[in-house]
């Protein structure tokens, strides 16, 4: 994943062979994970838990399988008009992943007025930045940046709801993610740094494990 209005160069530079191979082995590690665990998920909604939540928790998985796989591709690829079409998919796909997780979680609010609501101001607002990441993806970048949070932490309008509703372990699951994704933005942006997009990266996973966690916890509990 790249910051809005940045490129894939830090300190002047083309990031060296040894920062693309750790970059491209987190990504593995996070891609492993979700096809691992979020082939679980499916089975266990599918094939035990609630089928009727199998949707909701397709559309998780499959937005942090495209995101990661998307972001994997943009950065190990070499400079050329191939790239510059990831990035904006990659930036873009922040959105997808926002939402996606979102989903499950707001479903469990079981079809209540304010978690439908909050599904779709989540999902509307999501798509307005894939819009602008997709359309004019050079332009708004501070504007991304806060949409991404905002829209990242906007489960706090919800939270005593959630609270009520999701099991403890699972809802400082969520939280502990949402933590991981913020923290990494600090590497995100520390470009002079050796390996900050990697250490990046290794944020990103860490929030990805943790919901998946989080989702997996849920549905064992049947939260979901």
């Amino acid at each position: 994943m790249v910051h809005p209005g940045r490129t894939w160069w830090h300190r002047g530079v083309p990031y060296s062979p040894a920062e693309l191979f750790w970059d491209g082995a987190v990504h593995l590690v996070g891609l492993a994970l979700t096809i691992g665990i979020g082939a679980v998920l499916v089975a266990l909604v599918g094939f035990g838990t609630d089928p009727s939540d199998l949707p909701m928790i397709c559309v998780y998985v499959g937005s942090l399988a495209i995101t990661l796989g998307v972001s994997m591709a943009f950065n190990l690829a070499p400079v050329n008009t191939a790239k510059r079409v990831l990035a904006r998919l990659d930036q873009a796909g922040i959105f997808l992943l926002i939402a996606g997780t979102y989903t499950p979680v707001l479903a469990a609010l079981n079809g209540t007025t304010l978690g439908n609501l909050m599904l779709v101001a989540v999902w509307a607002t999501a798509l307005v930045g894939i819009a602008l990441k997709l359309l004019v993806p050079d332009r708004f970048g501070r504007l991304a940046l806060l949409l991404y949070l905002g829209l990242g932490w906007s489960g706090i309008i919800v939270f005593q709801t959630l609270a009520s509703t999701l099991p403890n372990s699972t809802l400082w699951l969520l939280v502990a993610g949402g933590v991981a994704y913020s923290s990494g933005i600090i590497f995100h942006l520390w470009e002079r740094l050796y390996f900050h997009n990697v250490l990046w990266h290794c944020f990103v996973v860490a929030g990805a494990g943790l919901h998946l966690w989080a989702i997996l916890d849920g549905v064992l509990l049947r939260a979901f």
